[in-house]
């Protein structure tokens, strides 16, 4: 028997005072489902999920969620007044006796819930939003860019967590590690048009270039046929004295099809000038090391770094990437050892914190103001690798529009911010770029572009970034920060860094339970197992850590049932807590049968 669907939008119209964002939009969310919501900047991908949570009212259309079926959001910029602490802010809409759970994603997100409010960052903010989403475990979940400020290990975490659920999710990221790993289908917005294509991220970028060839093809045949009737039209009168005036309007009906054919929005015309070429020898770090009061960011430490080098550093937030980084480059001070840079060096930063852009100004005075890039008596102009060029136009190469060149830069998404900081950072020449959590914001396509300048290149770069796949096609070296002050160089990317940790890197990420303690200590590792598939290898791995968790779930629902007034006070509460207390019990039980299972195969 079909289930019905979790989520249904029909004839969806949307409008902002201009072009419709969607027109006669139908969607379906069905039990299940792993979706990728895929689409450049300003396509309307958050807006849609706005849509689908209920939090934006269509000008025309329905949305019907199935009875009994719970859909959450993930917001970008939470609403937090009220709330004391991060987890008084992730816990309000929980029972009492279930805000352990925000405790258990807070760990795996590595966030602390008794931060205050004030005192969060943007990043400590949308992981709260995030544990807040996960906590609540409604059936449908909304998330609009989840990886955004996690490291890699919260990422992984995630990418677990999200591929044990049995609830149906939406995801949009730009990071196609995980969305390969994750997704089954594809939504797919352009130009207002929503499709929908039943595999998942690993096949989008196929898909897409297939469709615009078969766009290009169709708009190419329309325009010979209208050619050849405009052709028809003038030479034939001669001919004749009477038009064919169906044929005429045949012809004019053509042409107003033509006229409304949406043009694909381009890449942002980015460009690097590497400048005059530096040294061979860059950057040359002897013995450096950092600690602030007693906590020790960088034990002695040697690096050499070439030009043409591309060094990546990676670890956990908050263990000194962007610190060593600094010291590199001589903006933060070293307590022991040297760095010596080499000749000829011109430095270009991209800031993660965006610090370089004045929310106040205007993107027209956010570039004529900025160092070096004012033409001396020409407000309109700013130069641009050497070159003068008006304001207008050279935004316009970062895909900015005449309506955008005076408003506020707290106006603009994170997306375009990253393109504006893009813009100022590209116009100067440079031999050394330093670049903080580039790929923030950024869709696919411009990533990809990214990408491929950095590739081409001829200076030197030093990048901090937790996006695996761009790690995997830009670095050539890097540095593994590890905490307590370690940092090891390893040659190569993200994955070549994994090979080379073999093992050590594949270690379980959770204590295994108590009952299969004494199991797994004699068993094979999973990735050593040679009568398992690739995908049983992988749940052999992740079930320890998922059993763990259930057995902290039962313990915490155990002391919350002790309450022996909970039944008379509190009776809903009590039902909730039995069934899912049962629930869980039930899910132990099968995780360890499987586990048994697995292992048993495996050896």
């Amino acid at each position: 028997m079909a289930r019905a669907p979790v989520l249904q939008l029909s004839d969806i119209s949307l409008t902002f005072g201009g072009d419709p964002v969607f027109d006669a939009l139908d969607l379906v969310v069905q039990p299940g489902d792993r979706v990728a919501l895929v689409g450049r900047n300003g396509s309307g991908k958050s807006t849609l999920m706005k849509v689908m949570a209920g939090l934006v009212e269509p000008d025309r259309g329905t949305r019907v969620v199935s009875p009994g079926i719970s859909a959450g959001y993930m917001e970008q910029d939470p609403d937090m007044a009220g709330f004391a602490t991060l987890g008084d802010f992730a816990a309000h809409a929980l029972d009492p006796g279930e805000a352990y759970k925000v405790e258990m994603v807070a760990e795996g997100l590595k966030f602390d819930p008794a931060t205050a409010v004030t005192a969060a960052s943007g990043g400590e903010r949308r992981r709260a939003a995030l544990a807040k989403l996960m906590a609540e475990a409604p059936e449908l979940m909304l998330l609009d860019e989840p990886t955004n400020h996690l490291d890699i290990e919260a990422i992984a975490w995630l990418e677990r967590h999200l591929a044990d659920t049995r609830a149906s999710f939406v995801l949009i990221s730009h990071d196609r590690a995980f969305l390969r790993a994750l997704t089954r289908a594809t939504l797919w917005i352009d130009r207002g048009q929503v499709r929908r294509q039943e595999q998942g991220f690993e096949r989008f970028e196929a898909w897409r270039d297939k469709t615009w060839e078969e766009e290009d093809l169709a708009r190419h045949k329309m325009d010979r046929k209208i050619k050849a009737e405009a052709r028809w039209a003038v030479e034939g009168i001669s001919a004749r004295r009477k038009r064919n005036m169906g044929r005429v309007r045949a012809l004019q009906d053509l042409r107003a099809e033509r006229a409304a054919m949406i043009r694909r929005q381009g890449t942002a015309a980015l460009a690097l000038d590497s400048g005059q070429k530096s040294g061979k020898r860059v950057i040359d770090a002897r013995g450096i090391s950092k600690s602030f009061d007693d906590r020790r960011i960088l034990a002695p430490f040697d690096l050499r770094v070439l030009r043409g080098d591309r060094v990546a550093f990676v670890g956990p937030n908050g263990v000194g990437k962007t610190t060593l980084l600094k010291m590199l480059t001589g903006e933060v001070a070293l307590d022991t050892g040297t760095v010596t840079h080499g000749t000829n060096l011109e430095l270009a930063v991209f800031d993660q914190n965006r610090a370089q852009l004045d929310p106040n100004l205007s993107l027209w005075d956010s570039l004529t103001t900025a160092p070096g890039m004012a033409v001396s008596g020409q407000a309109d102009q700013v130069m641009v690798r050497g070159v003068a060029r008006h304001v207008v136009g050279y935004l316009k190469d970062f895909l900015f529009d005449d309506a955008q060149v005076r408003a506020p830069v707290r106006s603009l998404s994170g997306g375009e911010k990253a393109r504006l900081l893009l813009a100022r950072l590209m116009a100067q020449p440079s031999n050394l770029l330093v670049l903080d959590e580039p790929t923030n914001d950024l869709d696919i396509e411009t990533l990809d572009l990214l990408q491929d300048l950095l590739s081409d290149y001829d200076g030197t770069v030093l990048v901090v970034s937790h996006d695996r796949d761009f790690l995997d096609r830009v670095a050539t070296i890097t540095i593994a920060m590890e905490g307590d002050g370690k940092a090891t160089t390893y040659a190569g990317g993200w994955s070549d860094y994994r090979d080379q940790r073999g093992e050590e890197f594949k270690k379980p990420v959770a204590e295994a339970p108590k009952t299969l303690k004494k199991t797994l200590k004699s068993a094979p590792k999973p990735a050593e197992a040679e009568g398992l598939s690739f995908t049983e290898k992988h749940r052999l791995e992740a079930l320890p850590a998922i059993i763990e968790r259930l057995e902290a779930e039962i313990a915490k629902l155990e002391e919350f049932l002790m309450d022996p007034e909970l039944f008379t006070k509190e009776p809903v509460k009590f039902k909730k807590a039995t069934e899912a207390l049962v629930e869980r019990q039930e899910n132990l039980s099968a995780a360890e049968e499987e586990w048994l299972e697995l292992e048993e195969k495996a050896s």
